[in-house]
């Protein structure tokens, strides 16, 4: 069985240890797996490394940096020998064009953030973030990311459609979260939407976490997602 890659599961445990033992679970079902900063202590790592290459799996570190450009060039070239496949950067331009030539000559993919997918315009007004609509604030920040040399971006399903109809994002990446399977609970997410209507909206990848880690049989909750699919 090849698993469908459009899926990645999120890895959002403790630490490596529960993190193995669900992916051990999921077996042949998962093949993409997110490791975010709440692992990063535990641990995290270590597993995206032995995921790659002891499980043959996809990885998609979700550590969102922000800093100076040189900083983030280091960083990202010293993530980048680890053969990890996605990366998030925050999408400001400086921060993007650092990244991607940290991650040069690699195969790790750059993926900016636009604005979270937790976040509404009541936040964005609390952290001084411009006026605007948060959908056409987002699609101009994934302009700008693509601009900067980003391989794709984060966004949430809701404006997933208005990135991909933008000529920059051509050929670039579109990656989910904020996806809950049909009838599962929202969560922290406030702009969330069914898998197969993120993929029809133009999503190449959906990330869900607590919908599959969650479950009595997290196997059969991934494969029950990727039959939603169908539906896209």
């Amino acid at each position: 069985m090849h698993p469908d890659n459009r899926l990645i599961v999120a890895l959002d445990l403790p630490n490596a240890l529960a993190g193995l033992d669900l992916v051990n679970r999921l077996g042949d079902a998962v093949g993409f797996y997110k490791i975010g900063l709440g692992m990063l202590t535990g641990g995290g790592l270590a597993l995206a490394d032995e995921l790659k290459q002891q499980h043959g799996k996809r990885i998609f570190l979700d550590l969102k940096l922000f800093d100076i450009s040189a900083t983030i060039e280091a960083a990202v070239r010293g993530i980048a020998q680890y053969d990890l496949d996605f990366l998030t950067v925050h999408g400001d331009p400086h921060v993007v064009r650092a990244a991607c030539e940290g991650a040069a000559g690699t195969g790790l993919k750059i993926l900016a953030v636009t604005i979270l997918t937790s976040l509404d315009r009541a936040d964005l007004d609390a952290c001084l973030i411009r006026p605007g609509n948060v959908a056409d604030l987002v699609t101009e920040r994934a302009a700008r990311a693509f601009a900067a040399g980003a391989h794709g971006v984060i966004a949430s399903p809701h404006e997933a459609a208005a990135i991909r109809a933008l000529p920059e994002a051509a050929g670039r990446l579109i990656v989910t979260p904020g996806v809950r399977p049909a009838g599962a609970a929202l969560g922290d997410q406030k702009r969330v939407e069914t898998p197969a209507a993120a993929l029809a909206a133009g999503a190449d990848h959906i990330v869900v976490g607590r919908p599959v880690w969650q479950a009595k049989d997290p196997r059969a909750a991934a494969q029950a997602i990727v039959r939603e699919f169908a539906g896209a």
